[in-house]
């Protein structure tokens, strides 16, 4: 981030963690980016300074252009009677070309898929690919679907291969300290990211409830158990975040109770105690309202 020392980035979700903190914070990123070649860097600079806390969401990262780590356009499984079958593709094929647009990424290729249906109907392309070092050309019509009221094209196949999986360990003492680090940093970020929606300038289409939990719990178990062992731990400190908010119902609120009687000398009266306790549920359930909400408006919205 400008402004602070480098940080290294050792994985992509390194990435999208400094990513996320620059816009959040309003804060450009400079990026110094290897290339195949290890003599070869260059030097880029996000500008997230002037993107707005309100987009910081699902869709960041789509507004900025960075959707996902790059993948090879490699076809794999496929369909039978699928639009990818009928074209004569197999899996292991590898896409070069589409119209003669070169295709370098498994991201890029569904992309063009995705936007081959026109009017209803879809167009006809032109794939180059490569079959066991052997260049082909085939003509590839996708399949005209529907989603979410808008139509896009589909071949019935997996596309894309999956991305290259790093591992970054630690020994004991590095990796303790590691992890204080993350918990603090998880921590404050989501702090800071309640104080951005109470005050209006981040969309409270971040609050997620139960069933998006329960999706991404799925989808990062589909990863292997260190995705999902991250997952949880994510989950972990934020709701022991929320549970120290200084909310009468919650571990945060009887905090609130000590501090006053350890100030004051005397324990929150009564009245005062059941008025908290009716204004500390009315907001959880203001919460959990807008939670389940947002979580219904991503699933079938």
């Amino acid at each position: 981030l400008e402004g602070e020392a480098d940080a290294d980035v050792l994985s992509f979700e390194d990435l999208r963690w400094q990513l996320t903190r620059g816009a959040l914070e309003g804060q450009d990123v400079r990026l110094w980016v290897q290339g195949d070649k290890a003599d070869t860097e260059r030097e880029f600079l996000l500008k997230l300074s002037g993107l707005g806390s309100n987009n910081v969401d699902a869709q960041m990262f789509q507004k900025i252009g960075l959707i996902g780590p790059m993948t090879r356009p490699v076809i794999g499984d496929i369909l039978p009677d699928s639009a990818a079958a009928q074209a004569g593709l197999l899996a292991g094929d590898e896409v070069t070309q589409i119209d003669g647009k070169s295709i370098v990424d498994g991201q890029q290729l569904r992309l063009l898929i995705r936007q081959s249906a026109v009017n209803q109907r879809a167009l006809t392309q032109v794939w180059s690919i490569l079959r066991a070092g052997q260049r082909m050309q085939l003509n590839v019509t996708p399949l005209v679907v529907l989603e979410q009221d808008q139509p896009i094209g589909r071949i019935g196949a997996y596309v894309g291969a999956p991305p290259e999986q790093v591992l970054v360990s630690y020994g004991a003492f590095d990796g303790s300290w590691q992890a204080l680090v993350k918990t603090w940093d998880v921590s404050t970020l989501t702090l800071k990211m309640m104080g951005k929606m109470l005050i209006g300038e981040a969309s409270i289409k971040n609050i997620s409830g139960p069933l998006t939990i329960a999706d991404y719990a799925g989808k990062s178990a589909g990863l292997g158990l260190t995705q999902y062992l991250i997952f949880l731990a994510l989950i972990s400190v934020s709701l022991g975040v929320l549970n120290l908010l200084p909310l009468p119902v919650l571990d945060g609120g009887h905090l609130m109770y000590y501090l006053w009687e350890g100030v004051t000398g005397r324990p929150v009266s009564d009245w005062w105690m059941e008025r908290l306790q009716q204004g500390g549920v009315a907001i959880l359930m203001l919460m959990m309202s807008v939670a389940i909400f947002n979580d219904i408006s991503r699933l079938f919205g």
